[in-house]
């Protein structure tokens, strides 16, 4: 299946309403280093709690807002009463493929240890090593107790551990760094490629790409998975596969 226009990434995202021991509701603080994304709101209503160098914000979700946030941005959905979006990605989805490192507490920043903090897979209680909402909400309160540590530390003045945080992200992320850019320019660089090319067909009065025009359709994903923010129905496999 071809890429989803600009070669984006959507899911449709319920926001985890379990607690948290901060009093809230919601998923798990998290980072991407290299896309973009953005929160178009169907339902319910909720908060997205942000860390960047222009310090900490709190931005209110309510149905038919859109919010959007750079690399480099720590985000936290909160949810404030059945908090229902959609998600769209930068860089065909990569987001949901390996560009995302949640706060946890640096002791559990390295390989290892990160590993096994993020894992969902509770190999000893379940044979199968099938996803376990138990590890879903462990990792999810040691990523809350990590993003509050930062802000707290932020408003002490002690900026430089948000400096800290994005250097043991990209230590993290670093082997997979060649598969991502493989991904780009697959997805983003050749579409734009395309759709220069295309411009130039046209000023040269060549129309033979609109022979080619194609309509697609997704249907919507019949089984949720578990996300980092809540519960995913991810459209990306889907087209991947």
């Amino acid at each position: 299946m071809p890429e989803f226009p600009g070669a984006i990434g959507i899911s449709d995202l319920t926001v985890y309403p379990w607690p948290t021991a901060d009093g809230e509701h919601g998923g798990s603080p998290h980072m991407h280093l290299t896309c973009a994304e953005a929160y178009v709101v169907i339902s319910g209503r909720g908060r997205l709690q942000t860390l960047n160098h222009t310090g900490p914000s709190s931005q209110e979700l309510t149905p038919g807002d859109v919010v959007w946030f750079t690399p480099g941005t720590i985000h936290r959905a909160v949810n404030d009463g059945d908090l229902h979006v959609l998600v769209i990605m930068q860089n065909s989805g990569l987001p949901e493929a390996g560009d995302a490192v949640m706060t946890f507490p640096p002791e559990y920043l390295t390989d290892e240890q990160y590993a096994a903090a993020a894992s969902l897979l509770d190999r000893d209680g379940d044979p199968d090593g099938a996803p376990s909402h138990e590890r879903a909400r462990r990792r999810r309160d040691l990523a809350v107790e990590g993003f509050t540590e930062l802000l707290r530390q932020w408003e002490l003045g002690n900026h430089g551990v948000l400096d800290d945080f994005y250097r043991h992200a990209a230590a993290l992320v670093a082997p997979r760094l060649p598969e991502w850019r493989r991904l780009i320019e697959d997805g983003a660089t050749a579409t734009v490629a395309a759709a220069l090319q295309q411009v130039e067909a046209l000023r040269a009065a060549d129309t033979t790409h609109l022979a080619h025009a194609t309509v697609n359709r997704i249907a919507s994903p019949p089984q949720s998975t578990l996300g980092m923010c809540g519960f995913l129905h991810a459209y990306d496999p889907i087209r991947h596969r």
